[in-house]
């Protein structure tokens, strides 16, 4: 089940200057920075309320991000969802019809469990549904 938006990823081709952007002129609160090997990005997380927002940038030119910045350039890459159990979400999806690029949970930023659904099942837009880590 979808409980919340969590969090709005833009993706990015300069972090250091895009960080003081959101920091500096929008005044966000800055959360840090952590790189996702599995997704071959950096991500600087900048919290607005109660939702993030995500900067990616590619730390490999053949990562999705890296893609994308090559194919559309810089701009929103995806919407995620949070969601209370991720399998359980990926397997009522696929059994509607959706096109998921991942069918099993992959490692995620800040320690969670991720996946994507393709953006031919959401008009457009890559959808990413995250399970946050139990603490």
């Amino acid at each position: 089940m979808i409980k919340k938006l969590d969090h709005i990823a833009i993706a990015v081709s300069n972090m250091d200057e895009e960080i003081k952007r959101y920091r500096d002129v929008l005044g966000l609160e800055y959360c840090g920075t952590e790189e996702v090997l599995g997704q071959k990005v950096m991500v600087a997380i900048f919290r607005i309320g109660d939702v993030n927002i995500e900067l990616t940038a590619p730390t490999e030119a053949d990562s999705p991000v890296g893609k994308f910045l090559e194919k559309r350039g810089s701009g929103i890459h995806h919407i995620a969802y949070e969601v209370d159990d991720l399998e359980a979400q990926l397997k009522d999806f696929q059994e509607k019809g959706l096109n998921l690029i991942h069918k099993e949970p992959q490692e995620g930023a800040e320690n969670a469990k991720i996946a994507f659904v393709h953006p031919k099942s959401f008009s457009g837009v890559l959808v990413e549904l995250k399970e946050k880590c139990q603490k």
